[in-house]
């Protein structure tokens, strides 16, 4: 087994997730793997760091399958016997002008945005080492969607006690809400990339609080974070951050140092701690 520390991002193979591999490669102290659901993608994007003289390993992962997520979890056990830095990239989000309906974009969306990160989580928080760090890629539009929900449901998603039980609850049922079309009488904004973000925000600081009362002598920090608005096949070409100036911030919290004991449970943007 190997005892090189290793580092994960997942949906690596493009736009910001491909500059925060990157970075890793340059100063991250071990091995760094780039994991994308196409392999043939995957390894270009591999080939390509090499042409720049780094060194990522690939590993295939889709968020969406939870077999895919399952061997990962197997291969980073047997290899290496755990995990010391995540960074759940990997993310969808409708074009402004697509024509899919809005029910169908948030089934999607979730499904993927929260639902596929909450999978990984699962499967691969158990394996974090001590002073392992998680990063879970958000968006400021989890903060604007939160401010256009009702004040019910601000209140839910504010809540220091809410449970990932609870917080899965409420993301089914506005996939549900929106089927039925009463989305909006319900209280949720008309957003479900906003929605999905929330969802990634709120079950960061749950899992945070995880850590605190099951792991805390293992000095684990997890947060959520904001890149900025990126220029990304995403985000399209008017966007005002470059994708490596987009890494930054996932990079400073994916390499906080070992002494550091915060942030943790935090909303990150431009390396600062924005209020939830």
């Amino acid at each position: 087994m190997s005892s090189v520390p290793v580092a994960v991002v997942t949906g690596g193979n493009k736009g910001i997730g491909f500059a925060i591999v990157r970075a890793l490669c340059k100063q991250f102290p071990g091995d760094v793997y780039l994991t994308a659901r196409d392999a043939g993608r995957g390894q270009e994007a591999v080939a390509k760091l090499q042409q720049e003289g780094l060194r990522a390993l690939f590993h295939q992962l889709d968020i969406d399958d939870p077999k895919s997520i399952r061997a990962l979890r197997d291969f980073l056990k047997e290899k290496y016997g755990g995990l010391n830095v995540l960074v759940n990239n990997a993310g969808i989000a409708f074009k402004v002008h697509d024509t899919a309906p809005f029910a169908v974009q948030a089934e999607v969306t979730l499904k993927t945005n929260f639902f596929g990160t909450r999978n990984v989580c699962t499967e691969l928080l158990p394996l974090m080492k001590p002073y392992g760090r998680v990063v879970n890629v958000s968006s400021m539009v989890s903060s604007s969607a939160l401010g256009g929900c009702s004040q019910e449901l601000q209140q839910k998603f504010r809540s220091d006690t809410i449970t990932e039980e609870e917080l899965v609850q409420l993301m089914n049922k506005f996939v549900e809400d929106t089927k039925k079309g009463v989305h909006d009488k319900e209280g949720w904004p008309n957003t479900a990339y906003g929605v999905s973000k929330i969802g990634v925000t709120v079950l960061s600081r749950i899992q945070a609080r995880l850590l605190n009362e099951k792991r805390k002598g293992d000095h684990i920090l997890l947060n959520a974070c904001c890149p900025g608005w990126v220029r990304t096949d995403m985000a399209g070409p008017k966007a005002t951050k470059s994708p490596d100036e987009g890494a930054e911030t996932p990079v400073y919290l994916a390499l906080l140092p070992s002494d550091a004991d915060a942030p943790h449970g935090q909303f990150v943007s431009d390396k600062t701690v924005r209020p939830w």
